[in-house]
């Protein structure tokens, strides 16, 4: 799939998922054992670790669908390039989608100044992305804008990083170019 009919279906899942109740991903018996012997997910997604912030879900997408990456802030340290690495390389990925989300506490963390401790890794590397932003929806969009530019630097094969921004009040998510 192409990186722009990849974000169609990212959008045509988030639209269902905005339109009902349940989640319409498959997860059954029999996707689980169609996925035993590989998986081919049709993007990756480097999202939050925050638990209102799904990504299975938003997209309404199942089992082997989405190559998911999760850290605080949705950055992209070592580990996490490595991961989305391993997508590409190995499980062909072409489209990484860098979801961040409103109301982020790692963004929030940063703005507040708070560097110390084991999250301290992750408050630094959003507080250069914002530089000197206020707005926490804004510091949102420059510390996702951030990470896809240095995901763009990195990946080969083909494959594209794209942003994205997940409304925690409405459900809804916006995908952009960097």
């Amino acid at each position: 799939m192409t990186t722009k009919e990849t974000v169609e279906k990212l959008l045509a899942g988030n639209a269902r998922y905005r339109a009902r109740e349940t989640f319409g991903g498959d997860v059954s018996f029999a996707r689980r054992e169609a996925l035993r012997d590989g998986q081919r997910p049709f993007a990756a997604v480097i999202c939050c670790s925050d638990a209102r912030v799904i990504p299975e879900v938003i997209f309404d997408a199942g089992l082997g669908d989405l190559f998911v990456i999760r850290t605080a802030g949705n950055t992209a340290g070592e580990n996490e390039r490595g991961s989305v690495g391993y997508a590409v390389e190995h499980l062909g990925v072409r489209t990484v989608v860098v979801l961040g989300h409103t109301r982020c506490g790692a963004v929030s963390a940063a703005l507040h100044g708070e560097f110390d401790g084991p999250a301290g890794v992750i408050t630094r590397r959003i507080k250069a992305a914002i530089g000197e932003e206020t707005d926490p929806s804004k510091a949102s969009v420059l510390n996702v804008r951030a990470t896809v530019r240095q995901l763009n630097a990195d990946l080969g094969n083909g494959a594209k990083a794209v942003g994205a921004l997940y409304d925690l009040c409405t459900g809804k998510v916006l995908f952009w170019e960097n």
